[in-house]
């Protein structure tokens, strides 16, 4: 039976770290909400009781099973699918990978939304200035350091010799990285060499090839990355 995940259907956003997944595992799924009517699909079954509710989407339904959050689902399918090395020390360490992606992504989100999530962009613009300036000038290079460092202790991918889903998660970082902060990115295979080249590496894959040049790959817009001018700088 295929898994069923539940997301969002207009945006890629968290969602898409697990269909990048799913795709190049050639796992069987449904993305049940961008079915007609998903939308409301999707709210009656964040309703409906459950003994381990999810807080919000994305979800897997596997098994009988609800796998929520996005580091979990892939620890599942990971280890289900081996889409992660064997070993317990490969597996916490793909996993330790995947977490401070998560990181990354949750500041990335939060330079244009820094003040609260339920308030519009125009409500927060000078705050968002301030939190992008330092997200460009300090944390970026941060997050994107560590991956580089991480790459030159093992190579050609994150946990060895072939890929597994924290590269997937880390090539989605830097594509949403390069929506949102063109400018800033424009340096970006100067600067983190290894992170780019294996950027490159996850686009070529055959695993991914039809997907990635599929209308099922949404384009990034109003999601996690955002794209603002004035946010972004070289």
């Amino acid at each position: 039976m295929p898994y069923d995940l539940w997301y969002w259907p207009q945006i890629p956003g968290r969602g898409e770290f697990v269909r990048l997944a799913l795709e190049a595992g050639g796992i069987a799924y449904r993305d049940l909400a961008r079915a007609e009517g998903g939308l409301n699909a999707l709210a009656a079954d964040l309703r409906r009781p459950r003994a381990q509710p999810p807080f919000a989407p994305p979800y897997l339904v596997a098994d009988g099973m609800t796998v929520a959050q996005t580091a979990n689902i892939l620890l599942f399918l990971g280890e289900r699918h081996g889409l992660a090395p064997g070993g317990a020390a490969g597996r916490f360490w793909v996993n330790q990978l995947q977490l401070t992606i998560a990181d990354a992504v949750a500041e990335a989100h939060d330079t244009h939304h820094p003040v609260g999530v339920g308030l519009f962009y125009e409500d927060q613009k000078p705050e968002a200035a301030r939190r992008a300036r330092e997200f460009r000038d300090a944390r970026l290079p941060k997050y994107l350091g560590h991956f580089e460092q991480a790459l030159q202790g093992a190579g050609p991918w994150l946990a060895g010799e072939h890929w597994s889903y924290a590269d997937l998660s880390l090539f989605q970082l830097v594509e949403g990285l390069c929506f949102a902060f063109p400018r800033r990115m424009a340096g970006a295979e100067r600067e983190w060499p290894g992170v780019m080249a294996l950027r490159g590496a996850v686009a070529a894959l055959p695993e991914l090839r039809h997907y990635l040049g599929s209308d099922r790959r949404l384009p990034f817009g109003d999601g996690v990355f955002r794209h603002y001018p004035e946010l972004d700088a070289a």
